[in-house]
């Protein structure tokens, strides 16, 4: 069953998460993930969302990939590197077809 990484994410220092978006660039690929989404929020339909946010889908193969991705050694590092540049809000979604 496929999953799915669903992140939001609100920049405040730009140089400061550019460096997270550099250390993980192709590590999602190397557990079998792919980016669907990547993009600036074109427009608030409904709710409160801020108009900057972005937003990022990213499809794993499976649960078990998606998840080994996110708690990876690779993965944490970079995250590290983004700390108070900004607000990562993600979510494991699976498809149950």
């Amino acid at each position: 069953m496929a999953a799915y990484i669903v992140a939001t994410v609100t920049i405040r220092d730009p140089a400061k998460f550019g460096e997270y978006v550099k250390a993980i660039a192709g590590l999602s690929e190397s557990f079998g993930g792919e980016y669907l989404v990547r993009g600036k929020v074109a427009e608030v339909l409904e709710g409160d969302v801020d108009p900057e946010e972005r937003v990022v889908v990213s499809r794993f193969p499976d649960a078990e990939s998606a998840i080994a991705y996110a708690k990876s050694p690779q993965y944490q590092a970079g995250k590290a590197l983004r700390e108070g540049a900004g607000t990562v809000l993600t979510r494991l979604i699976v498809d149950p077809a």
